[in-house]
């Protein structure tokens, strides 16, 4: 076999080092466009977060409804006095999540972190219908006011299956899946966990048995609140979303992971020592 020689070797380097000298500028470009988009997902998420839990709004306005017995859906029923405003509010927080959830997912992610973030995405959308078809009236302090209204409980169940959709398969890619999230690998669990035991503690008066729905309710809207919180921390975390996105070393080191570490230093000729091949 010939071996080049040092004058074909050096015109190979000259015609690499271009391209490696433009690979280092698009790259930084590609992380900083991630990292503002990331940190615009969080900051939407985090809002969202505040915004879902408008009921807290009851403290201080006379709705009429006690927090404890009644639905958070009866503070915009159709014939309800603030109806307007918190169902403003509800639709504020339904594009705010759309937004954040379509900012999160970036241009390439894994097939569980997508699946996951639009599902985010269905649980907006959802929210969005649940306030276009509200209920007819507050079951909670009307007599023959049904608690079950066809259009309006199909779009709140839609809206649980895609946030219950949501962290299931966001807690599985941070398992499974790249980009690594460890915050909701540890945490996401027990918020799905206990988001599910609190909904399901407010089907009561779907069964004819009322009275006290409203404490676990508001209970879930909090978690929902957290789950937000989670993901818009995970986003901004340096090891969160954004974490071993851009890798193309050369040479990676053993032992060195998902982000390998690349030499590029120049080889150094020591007298007396013969240059090492690579292996």
């Amino acid at each position: 076999m010939s071996t080049p020689s040092p004058a074909s070797r050096q015109a190979s380097t000259a015609t690499a080092r271009p391209a490696s000298a433009t690979a280092g500028p698009e790259a930084a470009a590609r992380r900083h466009g991630d990292g503002a988009r990331e940190a615009w997902a969080a900051l939407l998420l985090t809002v969202a977060a505040v915004v879902y839990n408008d009921w807290l709004l009851e403290f201080v306005l006379p709705t009429g409804l006690d927090p404890r017995h009644s639905y958070v859906s009866e503070l915009y029923a159709a014939d309800q006095r603030f109806r307007l405003l918190f169902g403003s509010i509800e639709l504020a927080a339904a594009a705010l999540v759309i937004g954040g959830a379509l900012l999160a997912r970036g241009p390439a992610p894994g097939r569980w972190s997508a699946a996951g973030w639009w599902s985010l995405v269905a649980f907006g959308v959802s929210s969005v219908a649940d306030v276009v078809v509200p209920m007819r009236c507050a079951p909670s302090v009307e007599r023959g006011c049904e608690a079950v209204n066809p259009w309006h409980t199909t779009t709140s169940a839609l809206v649980h299956a895609a946030l219950f959709a949501s962290m299931a398969l966001l807690v599985v890619a941070a398992h499974t899946a790249r980009p690594p999230m460890p915050l909701v690998r540890r945490c996401g669990p027990w918020v799905l966990a206990a988001a599910l035991g609190t909904a399901l503690a407010t089907v009561g008066p779907l069964f004819g048995r009322p009275g006290w729905h409203g404490v676990p309710q508001r209970a879930h809207l909090v978690l929902v609140g957290v789950w937000f919180v989670l993901l818009a921390t995970t986003l901004r975390s340096p090891g969160g979303v954004a974490s071993c996105r851009e890798a193309a070393p050369r040479r990676p080191e053993r032992g060195a992971g998902n982000c390998a570490i690349s030499h590029d230093a120049p080889a150094v000729d020591v007298p007396g020592v013969p240059p090492r091949t690579p292996g």
